[in-house]
């Protein structure tokens, strides 16, 4: 089985919609995927994602699937109203927080404890990393992969290749679950731009256990202009 992963198009966020250059972008993309074989499309309920993802649907005629889960992150003090020393700084902006998280004492580079940290056990994201998780185990369990100690069960043999369509936050937080990779590494070693291809390949026959494989990163060939970002998401 193979999942493509495909980032919305550039973004009118206000309008939660794509610009004129992101819609260029869409069409680009539904063209680098022509020639996949791809048997279901889903997409967050966002308005920017499905846009993008109408584009390779009607390539190759079937329905977008919305997956609630992937909806873009949010972030922020747990606590609410909490005094102002106990509120998370930069807002609680996650891929801030992870820099900061790598880089203060070293401790939690390569860590499987990064949720320990307050930067994220207090942090909103946390409950949109949760829901994220659960939702692509549920998702990858209709196609035979039942997740178990990290990776994946084959329960059955399937060689179907899907699409994602969804953002910079949700994306993150699948490559992070998927991956069994920390959380604050992702989002400041691996960020992908908009439109980008990047492709999850499971290979194993039925009671094999899978290690998933990154067959592609961030794969931003088809898109003719773009801007370049600095490391940071909107919601």
């Amino acid at each position: 089985m193979r999942l493509i992963f495909i980032r919305h198009g550039e973004p009118n966020y206000e309008k939660d919609c794509l610009t004129d250059n992101g819609i260029k972008q869409a069409i680009s993309t539904a063209a680098r995927l022509r020639d996949e074989n791809i048997k279901a499309i889903y997409s967050s309920p966002m308005g920017r994602a499905k846009e993008t993802a109408s584009y390779t649907a009607g390539q190759h005629k079937i329905e977008v699937q919305i997956l609630d889960f992937m909806h873009e992150i949010d972030w922020g003090d747990k606590g609410g109203v909490a005094a102002a020393t106990d509120k998370l700084p930069y807002d609680g902006h996650p891929w801030t927080l992870a820099y900061k998280v790598l880089t203060d004492t070293g401790e939690y580079v390569g860590s499987p404890n990064w949720p320990e940290h307050p930067f994220f056990k207090n942090n909103i994201c946390m409950d949109y990393y949760d829901k994220v998780s659960n939702g692509l185990d549920e998702l990858l369990g209709e196609y035979g992969l039942a997740r178990k100690n990290g990776l994946y069960e084959c329960t059955k043999e399937n060689d179907d290749t899907i699409a994602i369509f969804a953002h910079g936050g949700s994306g993150a937080i699948l490559f992070s679950h998927i991956l069994s990779l920390p959380l604050p590494f992702v989002l400041t070693t691996m960020p992908y731009g908009v439109c980008s291809v990047s492709i999850l390949r499971f290979d194993g026959d039925q009671g094999d256990m899978v290690i998933p494989r990154l067959e592609l990163f961030d794969d931003m060939g088809h898109i003719e202009s773009f801007k370049e970002e600095k490391l940071h998401f909107d919601k």
